[in-house]
């Protein structure tokens, strides 16, 4: 098997998993709380992980979320290498931007500010789902919490002509 041609098995559970996310996702008002609060979940998660005191003997602030990100980027890469890159760059820019809050906030404030997102945009993504009618996907299975934002960005690819 080439890198670049993933089989069809791999290709065909990518499809899987993105095609049960819609199913769950069809209100547009559902669609559209989406596209502003799973970013926004994704970037607290990696902003609370980068608060979590690391020992200097091991690394630097942001070490736990970097690990967090690569494992979740492993998971994406075994789907599709190219829906893989483009999750590794909305990594790269939500490192980023918490790394840059990190230094100008402090650890405590960015976790204060990292919980409050997280806890409004959940709020918002639970009023989505009761407009649809569905329960969220990760009640029924955790890995659709990583699912999520790959659905976003699979979606943005397709729009620029980017088969994943």
């Amino acid at each position: 098997m080439s890198e670049a041609h993933p089989s069809a098995d791999t290709r065909s559970e990518l499809q899987r998993w993105l095609g049960s996310y819609s199913e769950d996702h069809r209100h547009p008002a559902n669609i559209a709380i989406h596209w502003v609060c799973v970013p926004l979940i994704l970037w607290t998660v990696i902003a609370a992980l980068w608060t979590v005191p690391v020992p200097p003997w091991l690394g630097r602030p942001g070490l736990w979320a970097g690990a967090g990100m690569f494992v979740a980027l492993m998971f994406y890469l075994r789907l599709s290498r190219t829906l893989g890159y483009a999750m590794l760059g909305v990594f790269v820019l939500l490192g980023l931007g918490s790394e840059g809050l990190y230094r100008a906030l402090g650890a405590m404030p960015l976790l204060a500010l990292a919980g409050g997102v997280f806890l409004v945009a959940w709020i918002a993504q639970f009023i989505g789902h009761h407009l649809e009618g569905k329960r969220p996907s990760f009640l029924t299975d955790l890995a659709y919490l990583l699912i999520g934002p790959a659905w976003l960005v699979a979606k943005l690819l397709r729009r620029l002509g980017v088969a994943i």
